[in-house]
């Protein structure tokens, strides 16, 4: 399903009604939306906690954190 529509000016658009219907998606539902590269992707977010948190961290890459080091630099800083 393909539908090309029009931008208004406040940057809204009216997402077609055979989307919504398919999506079962009404005033005030909640959807997601994600770029990827010049391509924008609106969908129906997952209805749970955890699936919605891996949903948002997907792509972030996978994130470091050493304890012990961020103690040092902490205690550093209050020194200092």
């Amino acid at each position: 399903m393909k539908a090309v529509m029009k931008i208004g000016p406040k940057g809204q658009v009216v997402i077609p009604r055979d989307f919504r219907n398919a999506l079962k998606i009404y005033p005030g539902s909640r959807v997601l939306f994600r770029l990827t590269g010049n391509k924008l992707e609106m969908e129906k977010p997952p209805s749970d906690a955890v699936a919605i948190f891996k949903e948002t961290a997907k792509g972030m890459g996978k994130l470091r954190f050493d304890s012990h080091e961020a103690y040092v630099e902490e205690l550093e800083e209050r020194v200092n």
